[in-house]
């Protein structure tokens, strides 16, 4: 019976639909395919062809690959990049006469449709590979439960849906172009979607270098591909292994391979080695920062409008985001960090280094792995970053913050000499000798704030409170400039709660009772070292899209303090190492300025300081609590600490840092002061009415508070 004679009695049994669906537009009977295909309307429609989800490549600001993001791990290939084994296994057993038919192929199609009215239902597809690429187009388009099953579903009126697509297909491309389209979206299991990254998947080769055995059985899985996937166990890899055995002999039934070659194939083993994707933040080589990138993307507006187009710009793009790390501070922050602080610990120091002038972030680092905390010693947050870019609730920040309440007192007409006589506790005078931003009186004169050890008390001059981190001079210092003029210098700066919860605003604000991380520390530094010029944090440089566009990302800058005011700063804070609290600790060899801060027992210790080419701020605490786990009687890294202060731990991290990331950098010089203006000369003063015994870096800054609000700074 001819081919046209059982396509006739099977249309008879399924309708005039399903016949016209079974009718090729090749050979003889093309002519019978059109007229029935023109009898019944059946004509080409176009089909929507949305760009595949394929990965995206994060590099470094050397270019270096440090990252990838995918929903489909994919990297698309043109044709000339498959093996040609590849090639003609595929069309071997999925459709064998592709390059002689049209939109469908009459042979399986009849072949199917007799199958399935024998059975009462679908139980044979029979499709051509341009309608096989049709469904996948129609599937990875779905973006709703409904639009899927729609694509997935068994009926006539999908097939004749499809028809019409794959006409339109069959007129718009080569045979050539629509076997790269198919070989491209095709999922082979295991996660690999495509076929360049199944090969390289299954096989650790390029899908140029597959061999007959390799290409057989990729062949083979697409069939049904979650059945067949080899990362589901023995008896998955068993059906993978007699699938490809079929692709062999059907390719050695075409004559397309010899029977000595298909058994010499046949005797193989499967081979599969399961190369690991790679991609996410976890496999990173530096998660802290990966993370951070990922969620500027997902987050920021500045990418797409929706918080769903940001993720699919992200993971189905294809796109090549260069960032602003910089592989040669990333190390040296790793190794500062290593030499003090251990993984095993269980206080975790954490690293971010801030280019002034530009936000860029050059390192983020921690003292533990980032991880899913399946292992011990994990960390399953961006412990350097805020809760927006995968963060937490970081650390209270200690008298980092004093510098806040410094810039307010220079901008507000003080001078580096002037100053205030204080004792060694501190009690508001009065409920409105302190008013918070909405102007409520949050004075609490029934508290008394006090200095490290019971000391510090005498006349201190901006720079003397700044050196020795005097308590009670600060608070005294923020009760004569205003709580709230301090507050807003430290948002000007970017300053905001790691958690995203609104500033807490009491007496204490410059004490540093907030909770921060270290990028946002770093950059509000980073700011003064830029003379005011404070810029927003930024990881990304560039994007470049599939299409070979690029968009270019600028730095987003405004002058917030007064250069001047920020000079002089920069001027007493430089004193900090020779006559401060890290005077122990000592300098980098270049002008460098910076802050100490521990919190009230030791919960936390920081150091945040800057050149006017790097910023970096260094943190360390307990994740498992700060305030009942505590830096004192500790171990870490290998050394005994009776009390961890900014000093201990963060200062020398910070100094080993600076000293290895700025290696082969000139030294730039900080803007004089302006002497007539701020009537001193900063770090080269002599202290007036020194403290008799002052704190030693490893003693301890001034703190202590005998308070019972949130715990407060040195």
């Amino acid at each position: 019976m001819s081919s046209i004679a059982r396509l006739t009695g099977a249309a008879a049994a399924a309708g005039v639909v399903a016949a016209a669906i079974a009718l090729p537009a090749v050979g003889g009977t093309g002519a019978m395919f059109v007229s029935a295909s023109e009898e019944l309307g059946i004509k080409p429609e176009e089909l929507k062809e949305p760009p595949l989800a394929e990965r995206t490549t994060v590099v470094d600001a050397k270019g270096n690959e440090i990252a990838w993001f995918y929903e489909e791990y994919r990297e698309n290939v043109s044709l000339d990049q498959v093996a040609e084994i590849m090639k003609t296994a595929i069309i071997s057993i999925e459709d064998y006469r592709f390059y002689e038919h049209g939109a469908i192929d009459i042979e399986g199609t009849i072949r199917a449709l007799a199958k399935n009215l024998s059975t009462g239902r679908t139980a044979q597809g029979g499709s051509s590979i341009t309608q096989q690429y049709v469904k996948q187009v129609m599937l990875n388009s779905a973006t709703t439960d409904k639009e899927r099953n729609a694509a997935l579903e068994a009926s006539y009126a999908r097939k004749l849906k499809e028809l019409r697509y794959a006409m339109a297909i069959e007129d718009k491309y080569t045979k050539d172009q629509i076997l790269e389209k198919y070989l491209n979206i095709a999922y082979f299991g295991a996660g690999a979607y495509g076929v360049e990254a199944a090969a390289k998947r299954f096989f650790g080769v390029p899908a140029s270098k597959l061999s007959l055995a390799q290409a057989a059985t990729l062949a083979g899985a697409v069939q049904d591909p979650n059945a067949t996937d080899p990362n589901l166990g023995k008896k998955s890899r068993e059906r993978l292994l007699s699938r490809r055995n079929v692709v062999l002999d059907r390719m050695a039934e075409l004559k397309k391979i010899t029977p000595e070659e298909a058994a010499e194939a046949k005797a193989k083993k499967l081979g599969y080695k399961g190369t690991e994707i790679p991609g996410g933040c976890i496999d990173s080589k530096y998660p802290y920062f990966c993370v951070y990138v990922r969620n500027e993307v997902l987050t920021n507006p500045v990418f797409a409008k929706t918080a769903a187009a940001r993720e699919q710009f992200l993971e189905r793009g294809g796109l090549e985001i260069r960032t602003t790390l910089d592989p040669k501070m990333q190390k040296a922050a790793e190794q500062a960090i290593k030499k003090y602080v251990f993984a095993s610990d269980n206080p975790v120091a954490s690293e971010a280094l801030v280019q002034p002038g530009t936000g860029q972030i050059k390192a983020m680092a921690s003292s533990r792995k980032y991880g899913t905390k399946k292992r011990k010693n994990e960390m399953s947050y961006n412990i350097v970053a805020n809760a927006k870019h995968g963060g937490g609730t970081g650390f209270q920040a200690g008298s980092t913050f004093k510098t806040f309440t410094l810039l307010t007192a220079l901008d507000e007409g003080m001078k580096i000499n002037d100053g205030i006589s204080v004792g060694s506790g501190y009690r508001a005078p009065y409920y409105s000798s302190f008013k918070n931003c909405k102007g409520e009186n949050i004075g609490d004169p029934s508290h008394t704030v006090t200095n490290a050890e019971g000391g510090g008390g005498g006349f201190k001059s901006l720079a003397t409170g700044t050196w020795g981190s005097v308590n009670t001079f600060f608070v005294a210092l923020e009760q004569r400039v205003g709580l709230c003029d301090v507050v807003k210098t430290a948002k000007s700066l970017g300053i905001e709660r790691s958690d995203g919860l609104p500033l807490t605003e009491f007496e204490t604000f410059t004490l540093g009772t907030n909770e921060m991380d270290p990028v946002t520390v770093a950059n509000a530094y980073a700011a003064i070292g830029a003379r005011g010029k404070y810029c927003a944090p930024m990881a990304i440089t560039s994007i470049k899209e599939r299409d070979g566009k690029v968009r270019n990302y600028k730095p987003d800058c405004k002058q917030k303090l007064d250069p001047e005011v920020a000079d002089a700063a920069s001027s007493i804070l430089s004193g900090v190492f020779t006559r401060g609290t890290m005077r122990g600790v000592g300098g980098i060899g270049r002008p460098a300025a910076g802050k100490t801060g521990t919190t009230d027992e030791q919960s936390s210790a920081w150091f945040a300081g800057y050149t006017p080419d790097l910023a970096g701020a260094v943190s360390i605490g307990d994740p498992r609590g700060a305030n009942n786990h505590k830096l004192n009687y500790v171990t870490i890294g290998g050394r005994y600490y009776s009390n961890v202060f900014g000093a201990s731990i963060p200062g020398p991290i910070w100094k080993d840092t600076m000293l290895a990331a700025l290696k082969g950098v000139p030294p730039t010089d900080f803007t004089p002061v302006n002497s007539a203006r701020f009537g001193g000369c900063g770090q080269s003063c002599q202290p007036v009415q020194p403290d008799p015994e002052p704190v030693q870096p490893d003693e301890g800054e001034d703190d202590g508070i005998d308070i019972e609000l949130p715990e407060l700074g040195d």
